[in-house]
């Protein structure tokens, strides 16, 4: 019997690869409007973080969700992201 895959992604922040479970989806909707996908059940384009809000800001620092969604994303919409990261772990 063979041992069911796990889902590997990799955090945009830190680099490293996690099982996807434990990672923050952070979602591109197809209006392009960029949010936290706490459930990871929105639609759109994906991309991954830590649970730790110190690789959301390496994230931002390094424009990695930029790249990824190929757009511009605004302060407003990183402090939003950072919020609400950090209020979901307590």
């Amino acid at each position: 019997m063979k041992a069911k895959k796990v889902p590997l992604r990799m955090c945009t922040g830190c680099g490293e690869m996690f099982d996807k479970r434990t990672l923050v989806r952070v979602v591109k909707s197809p209006e392009g409007e960029v949010s936290l996908d706490l459930t990871g059940k929105k639609s759109g384009r994906g991309a991954y973080v830590c649970r730790n809000p110190e690789c959301l800001k390496k994230a931002r620092k390094k424009k990695a969700f930029e790249r990824a969604f190929s757009m511009q994303i605004s302060d407003e919409v990183y402090n939003a992201m950072e919020e609400e990261m950090t209020n979901a772990k307590g």
